[in-house]
């Protein structure tokens, strides 16, 4: 089988992959639609090859608190104490590309080896949740449901007719209260 039409088929029909059985994919045994599972696996994207957008770097937001520093922010000249027009642009060209060559030195410098660093600090991070965590919790609410269960019995078999017999017993306490005048 060459995986092309033999002669009076057409190309639909081979749209799937031999692996792909009609009645589902040996992987997923109870999905009896693949056709459109099999279109979704090939058009998924991964996510380690996406488009980045290179305008805009913050889409999430994440940097809105951090301090962003112009050069108003740091160097102003009250009214009536004016530098010459030259000296002012001068030093706002010097502070502006100061500020971005600075920056983006560093993190050319440092940056990289940053970026390396939270991945591995990230990657350990979900590794322990995924492998450590998530299973300890699991675990631990798997048993104290059992636990949870064998004190249940113990309250329901000991406790409740024990305090059901003193509630019958001090059910008939009567209590009157007069006041006598003297």
């Amino acid at each position: 089988m060459t995986g092309g039409p033999r002669d009076g088929e057409t190309q639909e029909e081979f749209l799937h992959s031999p692996f792909i059985r009609k009645q589902g994919n040996i992987y997923k045994p109870n999905n009896k639609d693949m056709e459109h599972d099999s279109l979704n696996e090939k058009t998924m994207e991964d996510v380690h090859t996406k488009e980045i957008d290179l305008v805009n770097r913050d889409p999430k937001r994440i940097n809105d608190d951090v301090i962003k520093v112009d050069f108003e922010d740091v160097i102003a000249e009250p009214a009536g104490t004016y530098s010459f027009d030259g000296v002012w642009k001068a030093s706002f060209t010097t502070f502006t590309v100061t500020k971005y060559w600075c920056y983006r030195l560093l993190t050319a410098l440092v940056g990289i080896p940053l970026a390396l660093i939270w991945g591995i600090f990230f990657a350990i991070l979900s590794f322990i949740h995924i492998w450590a965590v998530v299973p300890c919790i699991k675990s631990y609410l798997i048993e104290i449901h059992c636990v949870g269960r064998v004190y249940s019995i113990c309250v329901h078999t000991f406790l409740d007719p024990l305090y059901e017999a003193m509630g019958r017993c001090l059910s008939n306490i009567r209590i009157r209260l007069s006041k006598e005048v003297v």
